[in-house]
């Protein structure tokens, strides 16, 4: 089997979007709103779909979220010619080719979310050629099926967030996620809101079920460091980026705390940074997206990694790239999960974009064991009809 041609497409949501309210979500931009458009930074409207053909008639599909018309180029101009020809099984070989050939700018970031949305492809690839689920080529089933933690919950108004903890629940997720609104900028009136919106949440779900709390970056040290003592009476699972990835020492300090555990590594990259990480100390779950990260061959390397430091892992996002990693891997308790609903963020348009992601059924997931490769397919009719393809 060889690899006869790949295929790239940007595609931009044209339908309609659902308005946040402000405060919904911290992120790093708030420490610097002068000229700038604070979240908007962090959406994801855009979406990269990466096809590979083989000389056999197979097609294995891969993709991307972050800046999708810059990882194009990278895959268009530096990927692409590395892979037609090649022996898609020689996936390792690829990988490092693809690595080496961008490392001078790639490394992290933009360059490695190319590569990873190339290797997903191939997996998906290798799959279908071998007629089975991709997790099977991984180790295969660890659990009879995955239990996922409903990933929503922004700074509404508290009869809103009540209201939606309350459905999830009632639907049987056993842990949920929310974000905090507010940051340093804020002041102590912003703790308070935070606090109020984690309060809320508590409240209505109950201690039987677990609660996490996502900064996404948006604070600083110092802010971290006094909202761990209020947060500590909610019985947080984790505290999710309070600060920016860079500051391994940060992370390393608010674990040593002790006060909650800490999360990170959704915009942490390859090996490397999560080792640093681990021997680190710095974190007590960790939280790549394989989409980002390397891909699917790089997921399992720091799955090993994360392993033999005994941190368990939790992937960022929902999408069958991660869920096939957590399914063969004992290591990985459960998996996020986005809830179906209108978009906004944009997290959820890979529900319009592909066939066959798993829905959550009394808080779990399950991949059926009779699609190879990754189970997904592109629906077309629905990219045809929701999306525009940017040139």
């Amino acid at each position: 089997m060889k690899i006869k041609e790949i295929r790239t497409r940007v595609v931009r949501w044209t339908g309609k979007t659902v308005p946040l309210p402000g405060h919904f979500c911290t992120n790093p931009m708030d420490l610097v709103p002068i000229n700038a458009s604070s979240m908007s930074t962090f959406t994801f409207h855009d979406w990269l779909i990466v096809e590979i053909f083989s000389d056999n008639g197979l097609v294995g599909i891969g993709n991307a979220a972050l800046s999708p018309q810059v990882t194009q180029q990278v895959v268009e101009l530096y990927l692409k010619p590395i892979l037609l020809g090649a022996d898609p099984w020689d996936i390792e070989l690829l990988w490092q080719q693809m690595y080496r050939k961008t490392m001078a700018f790639g490394r992290k970031g933009i360059g490695m979310v190319g590569i990873s949305a190339v290797d997903i492809a191939l997996w998906d690839l290798l799959g279908k050629s071998a007629k089975q689920p991709v997790y099977r080529l991984l180790g295969g089933r660890t659990k009879p099926r995955i239990p996922v933690y409903a990933s929503r919950l922004y700074s509404s108004a508290v009869d809103e967030l009540t209201a939606e903890a309350k459905r999830y629940k009632d639907e049987g997720y056993k842990a949920m996620k929310l974000r905090f609104g507010w940051g340093p900028t804020d002041g102590a009136a912003g703790m308070q809101r935070n606090l109020e919106l984690v309060r809320t949440v508590r409240e209505t779900v109950g201690d039987e079920i677990d609660v996490m709390a996502d900064a996404y970056m948006g604070w600083t040290l110092d802010y971290a460091k006094r909202m761990l003592p209020l947060l500590e009476p909610f019985h947080l699972r984790w505290l999710e980026e309070p600060v920016i990835p860079d500051d391994i020492h940060g992370y390393a300090e608010l674990k040593a705390y002790g006060r909650v555990p800490i999360a990170a590594g959704e915009h942490e990259f390859t090996i490397y940074g999560f080792r640093e990480l681990l021997e680190s100390r710095a974190v007590d779950y960790i939280q790549f997206d394989t989409n980002r990260v390397g891909g699917i061959s790089q997921g399992r390397k720091i799955c090993a990694l994360a392993e033999a430091h005994s941190v368990p892992v939790i992937p960022h996002a929902g999408q069958m790239h991660n869920f096939h990693l957590v399914m063969a891997s004992l290591n990985s308790p459960m998996a996020e999960y986005f809830p179906v609903v209108d978009v906004e963020v944009g997290n959820e348009l890979f529900w319009y974009i592909f066939n066959g992601e798993p829905k959550a059924k009394d808080g779990f997931i399950d991949l059926d064991d009779n699609f190879p490769g990754l189970g997904l397919t592109i629906n077309e009719d629905s990219v045809k009809q929701n999306f525009e393809i940017v040139k």
